[in-house]
């Protein structure tokens, strides 16, 4: 019985003394846990010269699915919902240039044209034909992008809160940022990470502080450079929306959006729907930006019950 229960609180006691003491292990811990869940393994390939850092998982013998993270996200933004896709499909999430593990470089051009091209050269150098292709906010945009610009390459494509078009409303974060001279989604410092979380997460968890510095370090490491490519996606959203290319979408299209989404306004969605001929749409009354993190289950039940069909 002894024996029994030091094996019960053995790891009880191994996680509080990684909380306490080395709460940056703890948060790796996690995220190699969220991986393991979802057979998502680590790996790279180099794309001219740059090294991309992605995650895969799922039969290769499968459909193939390119995932694509948006601004200041990563490639561990699909680890929640990967459980749910990689049973029936190969699925790859790469760190886009500029975030994640890839290059930071602050020379390189950050318009979606050029991410778009980057995409692109990723996926032919890892042999990927005629993927399905999912994005979320700017990589719903750069997705976007990618089906006007490389339309016989993709079987498909799904879009999820994507940025690159106007709605009829304005989001918090367009009024917030229409001075160009505070961009909401920077932090500030730590303390800031709370107000951040709120704005993406319709319902945001409980973050303990001794995980943030681990979670947000990068984030305020390269606060400056989030900065400038953020203003450099919002000028371009603002003064060069597709809202009058969408018609030139050939891809089956899913749109998926939530309700409660404060960046990108859900009066996009019949945006999109009226200019992509055949475009199918699912409305989340529960959830925010991120609907892979908020709901992976049911975001992945839309996305399979779609995908299945093509």
């Amino acid at each position: 019985m002894k024996f029994l229960l030091i094996l019960l609180v053995a790891p009880l006691i191994a996680l509080a003394l990684l909380y306490f003491l080395f709460p940056g292990r703890l948060v790796a811990f996690g995220r190699w846990g969220l991986r393991k869940r979802g057979g998502m393994v680590q790996k790279s390939v180099t794309v001219d010269g740059r090294v991309w850092p992605y995650l895969e998982g799922g039969d290769p013998a499968k459909p193939l699915l390119l995932l694509v993270h948006g601004f200041a996200g990563d490639k561990d933004n699909w680890s929640m919902i990967a459980p749910y896709l990689t049973r029936d499909y190969h699925v790859i999430a790469p760190d886009l240039p500029g975030f994640g593990e890839n290059e930071r470089n602050p020379a390189l051009a950050y318009d979606i044209a050029a991410q778009t091209a980057r995409l692109k050269a990723f996926a032919d150098a890892l042999g990927l034909q005629r993927p399905h292709l999912a994005g979320n906010s700017m990589g719903g945009w750069i997705a976007l992008r990618y089906a006007l610009d490389y339309p016989d390459a993709l079987a498909s494509l799904t879009l999820l809160n994507n940025a690159g078009v106007n709605g009829a409303n304005e989001s918090d974060l367009q009024k917030q940022a229409a001075n160009e001279d505070y961009n909401p989604l920077v932090l500030a410092n730590l303390e800031d990470a709370d107000r951040l979380v709120a704005m993406v997460v319709h319902r945001p968890p409980f973050i303990p502080a001794r995980l943030k510095p681990a979670l947000y370090g990068d984030a305020l490491r390269y606060r400056d450079q989030l900065d400038h490519i953020f203003w450099i996606i919002a000028t371009e959203g603002r003064d060069h929306p597709l809202n009058d290319r969408l018609g030139e979408v050939s891809a089956p299209t899913l749109i998926i959006w939530g309700r409660h989404d404060r960046l990108l306004d859900v009066s996009c969605v019949p945006v999109l729907e009226a200019g992509i001929a055949d475009a199918r749409s699912h409305i989340f009354e529960h959830l925010g930006h991120v609907p892979m993190v908020e709901d992976p289950k049911a975001t992945a039940a839309v996305m399979k019950g779609f995908l299945g069909q093509h």
